[in-house]
């Protein structure tokens, strides 16, 4: 099914834009959040990250995040100078690491969970129960199918001589 024409194409109308300006306003809001605990929010992700995908190497959570690389370095540098986080052997690909939270790492999240879910339930005030299921599952399953139309371009693009 087509749903957007070229001819009467506007951006504020078009779901990237406004998943994309959503995200953004999102995160800065909770950067702002973030400035008392010590951390930014960034940090912060990469903390759960590690916390819900136990053995995850950097460049998972690099990958996970969009994040540049050599940012991201920084940060897992800082995480690990700060004792949030550990980089361990990969018993299964010895040429890589894997994180593991520290238990300095799951108080930092334990301070950070209430100000994701705050600044969620502000943003989510004016929705029911049953839109925001709806909001999560139809955003769940358009992130499916970009993640599986990026897996199609990288096997098209290594298919070509």
């Amino acid at each position: 099914m087509t749903h957007y024409d070229p001819a009467t194409y506007a951006v504020h109308s078009s779901i990237g834009y406004l998943m994309r300006r959503g995200a953004l306003l999102l995160r800065e809001q909770l950067e702002a959040s973030f400035d008392t605990a010590g951390m930014t929010f960034v940090q912060w992700a990469t903390l759960i990250l590690v916390r819900d995908n136990p053995g995850i190497t950097p460049g998972e959570v690099c990958r996970d995040l969009r994040h540049d690389s050599g940012a991201f370095t920084r940060i897992i540098d800082h995480l690990a100078e700060r004792n949030l986080l550990r980089r361990v052997p990969n018993d299964a690909d010895r040429r890589s690491v894997q994180l593991v939270l520290t238990e300095d790492g799951h108080r930092m999240i334990e301070v950070g969970i209430p100000l994701v879910v705050d600044r969620l339930n502000v943003v989510l005030g004016d929705f029911s129960a049953a839109e925001v299921t709806q909001l999560t599952s139809l955003l769940t399953r358009m992130i499916a199918r970009l993640e599986t139309s990026i897996d199609v371009a990288a096997s098209s693009a290594r298919a070509r001589p």
